[in-house]
């Protein structure tokens, strides 16, 4: 197994690290920029009043009737470049095995090596989880360099953080979850990545829908984005236990799948 993990960190490692560094610019630059943003808004509202409802959907929890410092903070884990390169990465990375060997004719290479299925998946498994670390401890890193522009009514305070990066960790594995069964179940990797791709996207927009279309509201339980609520996080104080419980739920069961199909399936390259 040590083999076959040292092959696997050779094959992702640079796409991690462009993906480190993508991550932690555009969080350092978040955070700097996110004091200018919050000096005008008050203008903004007055001028455009359907930008608070723009920004109720983005965060996907209602505001309330002013915008605090605090609510803004959200943005540095909800902004949609910070969850389109988490879910980018993942989406690469879980669909790579056994799609992707598939798709390229060399899933009889792979499998020839002293290990199992089992073990490949499990290999697999341990570097997606510790990419999935890095890529958000990276992120706050990010954050951190250039948190002292912030005023001290924006920053937010290491426990809320930290309670807001377990839950955004509880969204990479229900979502890697998934694509570990998409791919265990495909052939072909492109349709994979499909599929897993409007998954999110339909999540992402069932979210941000819900927030003012009745409708929607019916179904955002589907949404894993529902069970993601950084604002209300760092507003209350609040573990919310119960939505990383759920997330951890979707992506365990949805990866211990995907391991039996892998385990078990034919597979064919002709």
């Amino acid at each position: 197994m040590r083999g076959m993990l040292q092959k696997i960190l050779h094959e992702v490692w640079l796409p991690t690290l462009l993906c480190c560094i993508g991550i932690f610019a555009f969080k350092a630059l978040l955070t700097y920029a996110l004091p200018q943003v919050m000096a005008g808004m008050e203008e903004i509202l007055e001028k455009l009043p359907f930008a608070k409802t723009l920004i109720t959907a983005l965060l996907g929890t209602e505001v309330g009737s002013e915008v605090s410092a605090r609510t803004m903070q959200a943005f540095l884990w909800v902004h949609p470049v910070v969850l389109a390169l988490l879910w980018g990465f993942e989406i690469m990375y879980c669909t790579r095995t056994p799609a992707g060997e598939i798709d390229r004719g060399t899933i009889d290479v792979l499998l020839s090596w002293p290990v199992s299925r089992r073990q490949v998946y499990c290999c697999e498994t341990i570097l997606w989880v510790l990419a999935g670390v890095l890529l958000i401890v990276v992120g706050y890193l990010g954050h951190r360099l250039t948190v002292s522009t912030m005023p001290a009514d924006m920053r937010p305070t290491w426990p809320r953080a930290a309670m807001v990066m377990v839950n955004l960790f509880g969204v990479y594995v229900a979502v890697g979850g998934i694509a570990f069964l998409v791919s265990a179940s495909s052939d072909r990797r492109g349709r994979a990545v499909a599929v897993v791709f409007v998954f999110v996207l339909v999540s992402f927009l069932l979210n941000f829908l819900a927030q003012f279309w009745a409708p929607a509201r019916h179904v955002a339980f589907l949404s894993v984005m529902e069970y993601y609520q950084p604002a209300r996080i760092l507003s209350s104080g609040i573990f919310p236990y119960r939505n990383v419980v759920i997330l951890i739920a979707i992506g365990v069961s949805s990866w211990v799948l995907g391991g039996e199909v892998f385990a078990r399936r034919n597979i064919c390259t002709l």
